[in-house]
């Protein structure tokens, strides 16, 4: 009986502990999300209102701004060309590095890693030459080239792990049956390494929908993304607009959600398939 108290109390801890460290990670998200539905006044008030009369006029004002439709449009396309480029490219890649070998197949490896280290003030000004000269500064197809370029390390890295965790005797089982590199790839090591690709995918499309720097420097109007829109009307004017920031930061953060919802929706059918 002692042992089993002990338990209880033990559990009961852990639990308020996860709740604790929950709220610590969730109260800015929510002060965000609260704030974005406050007057002016509201937001303002000191000691802060945790009840007050709700208003959409922040909502409002923003989806009323051309320059916030342009950036949520353009960072759904950019967001969404890259990782699907991304798939095309990096996902055979990676399988050829885990399944086939070759010389100097660790060092390839590591030089893809390294990749992802890379700061992206590093890279910012070549970029913003190379686009100034070939006539891609400010639009999508350079912008969409750039984050391919300093997101398909990670989608390789991250896949190669996938089909690593793939059963060898599988694909092992096909090469047997006289199935080639291709049709094991497509048929037998793909659908088995699903899940981790679509867990990789939201990690992916998360990393790309919330770059700011390299936005901000390669775009100015016409490509400009939802990042650096909520920042560029947010300096605008005298006083800071507290509410519509919070409204934009709102907006900024919803595509992700769906696209991880119906991601993380998706996972549990195709478990059943397999």
């Amino acid at each position: 009986m002692a042992a089993l108290a002990r338990r209880n109390l033990i559990n009961k801890l852990m639990y308020v502990l996860i709740c604790f460290i929950l709220f610590i990670a969730l109260a800015p998200v929510l002060w965000i999300v609260f704030s974005s539905f406050k007057s002016r006044m509201d937001i303002t008030a000191y000691p802060p209102k945790f009840i007050f009369a709700p208003v959409l006029d922040n909502y409002t004002r923003v989806l009323a701004m051309e320059v916030i439709i342009r950036g949520l449009r353009n960072s759904v396309a950019v967001s969404t060309i890259t990782l699907i480029l991304g798939f095309i490219l990096g996902v055979p890649v990676a399988y050829i590095i885990a399944r086939i070998p070759f010389r100097m197949s660790g060092n390839l490896r590591g030089f893809v890693l390294s990749l992802r280290f890379m700061p992206p003030v590093a890279v910012v000004i070549p970029f913003f030459l190379m686009w100034l000269r070939l006539g891609q500064l400010d639009r999508l197809p350079g912008l969409v080239f750039t984050y391919l370029l300093l997101s398909i390390s990670a989608m390789i890295w991250l896949t190669i792990e996938c089909f690593i965790q793939v059963p060898i005797e599988c694909e092992e089982a096909a090469h047997l049956d006289g199935c080639s590199y291709f049709q094991v790839f497509t048929r037998i090591a793909l659908p088995i390494a699903l899940p981790g690709l679509l867990g990789m995918a939201i990690f992916v499309f998360i990393l790309v929908w919330n770059e700011f720097f390299l936005a901000f420097v390669l775009t100015s109007a016409r490509a400009i993304t939802m990042p650096v829109a909520s920042a560029a009307f947010a300096v605008m004017g005298m006083e800071v607009p507290w509410g519509q920031i919070c409204a934009s930061i709102t907006l900024l953060s919803i595509p992700p959600l769906i696209f991880a919802y119906f991601f993380m929706k998706a996972m549990p059918q195709i478990y059943k398939i397999r």
